[in-house]
């Protein structure tokens, strides 16, 4: 049975090879939207402000499609290959590690999201809302983030804060 359950483990291929397809179709399509925005920029004199948020609304695709490899990275290396080779900050001991890099990543599509509402004079008239909604959802997320922030964490922060307190002062003469 323990040998079953351990070969289980290996169906989390399934989501995370479909979390990397859906990340580079995102990407692709940011991508190739944000070349057809210069071409269109060029060719048609556009307005600065609709292409700063025709550029944004393909860099929102572009930050979606990482966070979608985020997941697919960080799924099979927490549950099929911890040997994943990856860059340093994309490494993911557990799901504590993942989770802060989702955030991290989410936190970016809010901000992103903000600014191509803040730039829409379309809708001016949705700014205040579209900034308090998204600093009540950074909020959450930090709230969250240091809520649920595992001990050994929350033991390396301290130490790390009573070893900075502890630096020897420079006399002044």
């Amino acid at each position: 049975m323990r040998k079953i359950l351990g070969i289980t483990r290996y169906a989390v291929i399934v989501p995370a090879i479909a979390s990397i397809i859906g990340a580079l179709l995102l990407m692709a399509q940011g991508s190739i939207s944000i070349g057809m925005i210069v071409v269109e920029a060029i060719s048609n004199n556009s307005y600065l402000k609709d292409t700063i948020v025709d550029i944004l609304t393909a860099v929102d695709a572009i930050l979606l499609g990482t966070v979608l490899l985020v997941i697919g990275y960080g799924l099979y290396e927490l549950f099929v290959d911890p040997r994943l080779e990856v860059p340093v900050w994309l490494e993911v001991r557990d799901l504590d590690d993942l989770k802060s890099k989702l955030i991290g990543v989410v936190v970016a599509i809010i901000a992103v999201v903000f600014v191509g509402v803040f730039v829409d004079t379309n809708r001016a008239a949705e700014v205040v809302a579209y900034g308090v909604g998204a600093g009540a959802m950074v909020a959450g997320l930090a709230l969250f983030a240091l809520a649920t922030r595992k001990e050994e964490t929350k033991a390396k922060a301290s130490f790390a804060k009573a070893k900075s307190s502890k630096k020897p002062q420079l006399r002044s003469k």
